[in-house]
């Protein structure tokens, strides 16, 4: 069995796995952002940062980042998403909550929701989405499915225009 290893940078790191020599992969530490270029843009005034990318499960982590007037559009989640507020406040279009820092919010499949930041300046949430998220227009016919190989696609065009190298993405993904 040939393994490839994963990469190690000064952004992400890690110990080798125990047991390496089965097939297991190491844990990622992903180390605070240093470089403004690591935030890949998705809609005007939306980011996400890659925290992992799970090829066998289909998951993957990341900081959402919407600066005020930033929209992620009107959307839904095939499985279950769970989020924590590290910084500012969000909510969606559709609800009468907003998430404040320090909240924890769990959504269950199938709810369309539009994600907008009109508070603070900036809003950051750690995100594990499980799934895809299917983009909708106002009849709900999907215009976009958001998978892991479409955000690493996505992350890889960034990192090659912003000086980083396509590759850059290869770190977060397990």
């Amino acid at each position: 069995m040939t393994l490839i290893p994963p990469v190690k940078t000064e952004h992400v790191t890690f110990d080798p796995p125990e047991f390496g020599h089965l097939g297991m992969i190491p844990e990622i530490v992903v180390l605070p952002v240093t470089d403004e270029r690591i935030w890949v843009e998705l809609e005007p005034n939306v980011w996400f940062r890659p925290l992992f990318f799970d090829m066998n499960q289909g998951s993957h982590g990341e900081v959402l980042r919407v600066r005020r007037g930033g929209v992620l559009s009107r959307h839904l989640h095939a499985t279950p998403v769970h989020g924590f507020v590290i910084k500012g406040n969000w909510r969606y279009l559709e609800h009468s909550w907003t998430a404040v820092e320090g909240s924890y919010v769990m959504e269950p499949p199938g709810e369309i929701h539009t994600l907008t930041c009109d508070g603070d300046d900036e809003m950051q949430t750690v995100f594990f989405i499980q799934g895809p998220t299917l983009y909708m227009d106002e009849n709900d016919n999907v215009t976009l499915v958001e998978d892991n190989l479409h955000l690493i696609r996505t992350a890889r065009a960034h990192y090659e225009k912003v000086g980083l190298g396509a590759d850059f993405v290869n770190q977060f993904i397990r």
